[in-house]
């Protein structure tokens, strides 16, 4: 008898406004009294009671949803079990959204790490040389930026951490991502010395089968896996290694719909991370995530539930930042719609396009910094590498929310008509804040390079943000919780305004940074003893 691990239902609808998903009586009597009707006892829960886990035989859910499952193998040799088509009874149809696995397709891909980049540096037509104050000029190399050049120019240098029993910082891992510990090693060793036993210790949980702690393996060297895991684990590390920190990996794949941008799933299963997270007792008050997807492959029910989970961490006093995008307003020759209508469009990303998470921009260069933006080269290696441009622009699926309705409609206005009908002017907008994310030192496989990308900016980010926790923590006040109601309205003072550069991309310039927010640098860049005293801490 073929049987999967589970299969599970996501029940009940919920507006985006609620901080809860629970489910009405109405909506969990009928499903439980079907799945009665059938012997079927639920093993799990989500926090909320919105998404149910069942384990049984696939002959019983068969059965169930009226559909016949079969196992498909890729070309690569991996296999799934899915059923192209399943249906529901009728009276069930307004009170399920969705069932997992039925018919997704996957092939899992990294796209996290597509801008990141390990050569060529030095013919990167992008890089200039600025005047330099003495103090950043002596630590700030626009070639290779390391730890002592992030806490110059975000003065975060000097601040002792007094709050690590309490604070804690992570950062999530998927697509067969997993950080590797001995390179890990190598880049305290380099960087912070001091610090070495903080790679050798932090843990690494994993959810839903996803890799464990272990060393890569033959065919991790093959396919570059765990740049970008390595990167996050060493960005944090490398501004904030006293604060405790956690690694997720998990693993899966969510519901998709294909586009000429990403034609097979390599999608993240957030549901699955966010609905474990909710579960448990205690959480990090920061975690990082420098994923994101085309938001037009997410089912716009699918992105909505997820939203609401991520809203749910945020209201437990959690800061949520995602990485906005590494393709401008979109990949160049691959900015149309999925809709059968193939019209020309800015692709936004989700999830930077949840109005309840934080999304991070990317920058480059120091005094002054500018629009994270390298244009396609080919390196002293003969490796072609395509344009880099820090992302951001405006949801499809979610409205602007009312903390940055000013700042969007302000914005918008002074674009004068320009891109008309590619973008969502009343959509939610991003990113809301950004940092350093050009060509950072790390280590993967025993040897150093550099890297770049939104996936950088974020964990750096994310260190700092923990930084500022540690400060109110310290100081007897609360972490900052979900961040962007108090960026937009105080925080915004702590920020330093990005007003160079574009979000390059679809063949377009794309949106300008300008004075104030912009969806390219958000907010702008981290002043961390600012942000401290706005939040109501003490260093």
């Amino acid at each position: 008898m073929r049987q999967l691990d589970h299969f599970d239902w996501l029940i009940g609808k919920c507006s985006l406004g609620s901080c809860s998903c629970q489910p009405t009586k109405e909506t969990s009597d009928l499903v439980h009294e079907w799945l009665g009707d059938h012997g079927i006892v639920p093993s799990s829960y989500s926090a909320a009671k919105d998404w149910i886990t069942v384990a049984i035989p696939v002959s019983d859910v068969e059965r169930l949803l009226d559909t016949e499952y079969h196992v498909f193998e890729h070309a690569d040799g991996s296999k799934v079990t899915r059923a192209p088509s399943w249906s529901l009874p009728r009276h069930l149809h307004s009170h399920i959204d969705t069932i997992q696995p039925t018919n997704s397709f996957f092939r899992a891909r990294g796209r996290a790490s597509e801008a990141l980049v390990d050569s060529g540096v030095l013919a990167d037509p992008s890089l200039k040389t600025y005047p330099l104050s003495a103090e950043i000029g002596a630590v700030c190399n626009t070639s290779s930026v390391t730890p002592q050049c992030f806490e110059t120019l975000y003065k975060t240098k000097g601040y002792k951490p007094r709050s690590t029993c309490e604070n804690k910082v992570a950062f999530t891992n998927y697509l067969g991502e997993h950080p590797i510990r001995t390179d890990g090693e190598l880049f305290l060793q380099k960087y912070r010395p001091e610090a070495v036993s903080v790679a050798k210790t932090f843990p690494q949980l994993t959810l839903a089968g996803g890799p464990g702690d272990e060393p890569l393996s033959a065919e991790d060297l093959a396919s570059a896996t765990s740049k970008e895991a390595n990167l996050d684990f060493q960005a944090i590390s490398g501004i904030n290694y006293k604060t405790p920190i956690i690694s997720y990996s998990t693993g899966g794949s969510p519901p998709f719909i294909p586009s000429v941008s990403t034609p097979d799933n390599s999608n993240e299963p957030y549901l699955v991370w966010v609905n474990w997270l909710l579960s448990q007792k205690s959480i990090p008050q920061v975690i990082s995530t420098s994923y994101a997807d085309d938001e037009q492959t997410v089912p716009p029910s699918y992105a909505r539930r997820v939203c609401e989970q991520f809203a749910q961490v945020g209201a437990r006093g959690t800061s949520l930042l995602f990485a906005s995008g590494d393709s401008g307003v979109g990949p160049y020759g691959e900015c149309t719609s999925n809709d059968g209508k193939n019209t020309d469009k800015f692709l936004p990303e989700f999830p930077p396009s949840c109005p309840y998470v934080t999304a991070v921009g990317a920058t480059k260069n120091f005094e002054p910094e500018v629009v994270a933006y390298r244009p396609a080269f080919v390196g002293p290696d003969g490796v072609a590498h395509g344009n880099y441009t820090s992302g951001g622009g405006f949801s499809n699926i979610f409205d602007t929310p009312a903390y940055q309705k000013t700042e969007v409609t302000s914005y918008v206005k002074g674009l004068k008509g320009e891109y008309n009908g590619w973008y969502n002017p009343k959509g939610r907008a991003y990113p809301d804040i950004s940092s350093q994310g050009l060509y950072f030192a790390y280590f993967w496989n025993g040897t150093e390079g550099v890297i770049s990308g939104t996936s950088a900016s974020t964990p750096l980010t994310s260190g700092i943000i923990s930084l500022v926790n540690d400060a109110l923590l310290a100081s007897g006040k609360p972490s900052l919780g979900f961040l962007n109601p108090w960026l937009y309205s105080v925080g915004y003072k702590g920020l330093n305004d990005i007003t160079s550069g574009s979000a390059v991309g679809c063949g377009v310039d794309g949106f300008p940074a300008v004075k104030g927010w912009d969806p390219v640098t958000g907010l702008g860049t981290p002043d961390f003893p600012t942000l401290v005293k706005l939040a109501g801490g003490k260093l």
